[in-house]
């Protein structure tokens, strides 16, 4: 299957050179190209790509609101974000807006068309360690929820709930295997329960989750 992408950033030079390795691969193609946040909320809707690779800062609407509105009404489109610094305000705002992972401009091209094809099938391309730091870093920020959240996480098995810990701890799943003394399959499966439980795409957003209801706190 071909994995089409909707290139959205405000530089066309960089539009360009994205556009160049994206359509060197026989497995990618690009879908459009946006630069500014309304007119690839336009394209995703009309087209839905599989991946929008998404700059944030950009003219009229930026790609964090752009992020918002595709993940909601688009959800089989999975969103890359483009950011300057691991720990950038713009990736943690990207990931709380429903992206699936975010990239450092400056990444190699293998690393990109690398991150496109995780995100296409369905995983997330940053490590839920690095999602943590993220996160301790503007943990101020996140507000305690309520309401459906609260009636989505009862929803969950003790077993679901702790394993859920585990994951916005960062840990991985042979690493929580041995935490809670389970068989490596077994804690796959109760990830893959719960994010469908709690209707998240993927561990990142678990790891988003996890925090935004005060089930782990900053470290």
């Amino acid at each position: 299957m071909t994995i089409r992408v909707l290139l959205v950033d405000d530089q066309p030079l960089l539009r360009v050179a994205f556009s160049l390795v994206l359509e060197s691969q026989p497995d990618l193609a690009v879908a459009g190209e946006a630069a500014d946040g309304a007119e690839a909320v336009r394209l995703a809707l009309r087209d839905k790509p599989e991946v929008v690779l998404m700059d944030v800062r950009m003219p009229g609407m930026d790609g964090i609101e752009a992020t918002r509105r595709i993940v909601n009404e688009c959800p089989g489109t999975r969103v890359l974000i483009l950011t300057t610094f691991d720990l950038d305000e713009y990736a943690f705002a990207g990931l709380r807006a429903g992206a699936s992972g975010f990239l450092l401009k400056n990444a190699r091209p293998e690393e990109l068309l690398e991150a496109i094809r995780v995100v296409a099938a369905g995983e997330a391309v940053v490590a839920p360690r690095i999602t943590r730091r993220l996160l301790d870093t503007f943990a101020s920020r996140l507000p305690v929820e309520g309401g459906e959240a609260a009636t989505a996480l009862q929803s969950l098995t003790p077993r679901e709930q702790s394993v859920l810990v585990q994951v916005a701890r960062g840990l991985s799943n042979a690493e929580i295997a041995a935490a809670l003394n389970l068989a490596e399959n077994t804690v796959k499966t109760h990830v893959s329960r719960l994010l469908m439980k709690l209707g998240l795409r993927d561990r990142v957003q678990a790891v988003v989750f996890a925090y935004e209801n005060n089930l782990v706190s900053s470290a």
